[in-house]
């Protein structure tokens, strides 16, 4: 592996810094959800915690689809093919439509399916209402993604922070009065919790909507200056692309929607102070994640320009930042856990139980990090296939088997939660050095359809 290059750092915080802002952003809006559904009651706590786990399973699996819209868009713009851009968004939008509209519906109904697993039906209750509540949003959150992307692709990460900020901040008063009913509005708890999201989605998708029209950013690409009728050419490229990002991304979150799932056994307390410490987890990984997903569009636009050495120079400096960030993080989850977990619930047993999963959450993000800079290069280089498959290996091949059996049997006794999460820290670890041997990959293929007389160590 070469060197990290101080220009690429630049270039990764210049683009990672916004995206870093917008899924804190992201994620602080599930934080306030769990924050306040906790101090409603720990019955709310864990029905959001198990809706929230199912809803991310099946919204990242179409949101999936909608990200092969950032490497498309950087490949692109690298290639200075300004025009093509806005016709390709116009084509994409349709898709995106389309895809929220079919999970509008699954939503809507999945509550009947919830009531048949072995978990309370106190918790089912909640967690059918909340997804009925989310239904209708996730048109909305589909379209804004589909822009989002468009506009991280051209590396414009700021105008989406800014909105992506605000509309976090706008989640915090309407989470409130929804779920401990104020202005009138009734008591909904965790319920509650998914009409704001709803609402936020909307004003999110409607503000960006506006500012790509208004702004001269985006002037060259042409976004909105005709109808452009769905493509077949366009749907096949994206599906292409996006349905492996999909298929990756759903198998990385059902592993901890599985994980909820055979903890929900347990009982509700073990499902609360699990679903703080996954929070928790997630949001401190915004680091390394933003990292990633800079690299995506850096590759890609270096890739576009057909600067292929360049392109692997920015690929390895992605490496070596995600380890140095996700050190950071596993550091500062050590320091803090024991004082963060009581911002999400007043339940002494959720805390003590979450407080000592943050253990291993701390331990994680090492492999997390290291994988994710890998697979947002790969995205780079439109290379999304091979991590789907590389991720299916390590997770329900090797994390979810090994966690299930030593959450239940353990080595002499049961180990609980914390052999759950043992078990993903052995799913992360594989699908780390899985992840950097496929971009290693990658990166000697490319240089040598470039450049076929160098040799293996030239390259």
């Amino acid at each position: 592996m070469i060197k990290p290059d101080i220009f690429e750092f630049k270039n990764l915080i210049k683009i990672g810094i916004p995206i870093l802002g917008s899924q804190l952003s992201y994620m602080l809006m599930g934080t306030t959800d769990t924050i306040v559904a906790g101090r409603a009651s720990s019955a709310d706590l864990a029905g959001l915690g198990v809706g929230s786990a199912i809803f991310n399973t099946i919204w990242f699996l179409i949101a999936g689809v909608i990200f092969a819209v950032t490497p498309i868009v950087a490949q692109l713009f690298g290639a200075k093919k300004y025009e093509k851009i806005g016709k390709k968004l116009r084509e994409i939008l349709w898709i995106a439509f389309f895809l929220g509209f079919i999970v509008c519906i699954i939503l809507f109904f999945m509550g009947n399916i919830l009531f048949y697993l072995p978990i309370d039906e106190s918790i089912t209750s909640i967690s059918s209402s909340y997804l009925k509540a989310l239904s209708l949003g996730i048109i909305f959150m589909t379209i804004f993604t589909t822009l989002r992307c468009y506009s991280e692709g051209m590396a414009l990460t700021r105008p989406v922070f800014y909105i992506a900020f605000t509309g976090m901040l706008l989640n915090i008063p309407l989470d409130i009065i929804f779920v401990y009913g104020y202005f009138g509005v009734p008591k909904l708890g965790g319920v509650g919790c998914g009409i704001a999201t709803t609402l936020v989605s909307f004003l999110m998708m409607i503000t960006l909507i506006i500012y790509i029209k208004f702004s001269d950013k985006y002037t060259s690409t042409k976004p909105f200056v005709e109808f452009t009728p769905p493509s077949i050419d366009t749907t096949k490229e994206v599906f292409r692309l996006g349905t492996p990002i999909g298929m990756g991304i759903f198998i990385e979150l059902s592993m901890f929607s599985g994980a909820a799932l055979i903890l929900g056994v347990l009982g509700e307390t073990v499902v609360a102070g699990h679903y703080i410490a996954l929070n928790i987890a997630s949001l401190f990984f915004m680091l390394p994640l933003s990292i990633g997903l800079a690299a995506a569009t850096r590759v890609g636009n270096l890739v576009g320009e057909n600067n292929k050495f360049q392109a692997r120079v920015a690929s390895y400096s992605t490496i070596y930042l995600c380890i140095i960030s996700s050190f950071i993080t596993c550091i500062t989850i050590l320091l803090v856990r024991e004082n963060i977990v009581y911002l999400y619930s007043s339940d002494i047993d959720a805390i003590k139980i979450a407080t000592g999963l943050l253990i291993f959450a701390a331990i994680f993000q090492l492999p997390d990090g290291i994988q994710m800079s890998a697979v947002g290069s790969l995205r780079g280089y439109k290379d999304t296939f091979a991590p789907m498959i590389l991720l299916f290996i390590s997770y329900w091949i090797f994390a979810i088997p090994a966690g299930y059996y030593l959450t239940m049997n353990g080595f002499g006794s049961p180990l609980g939660a914390a052999g759950m999460w043992i078990g993903m820290i052995i799913g992360l670890t594989i699908f780390s050095f899985l992840s950097i041997y496929r971009l290693n990959w990658i990166i000697r293929k490319s240089l040598r359809k470039e450049f076929s007389g160098l040799t293996p160590r030239q390259l």
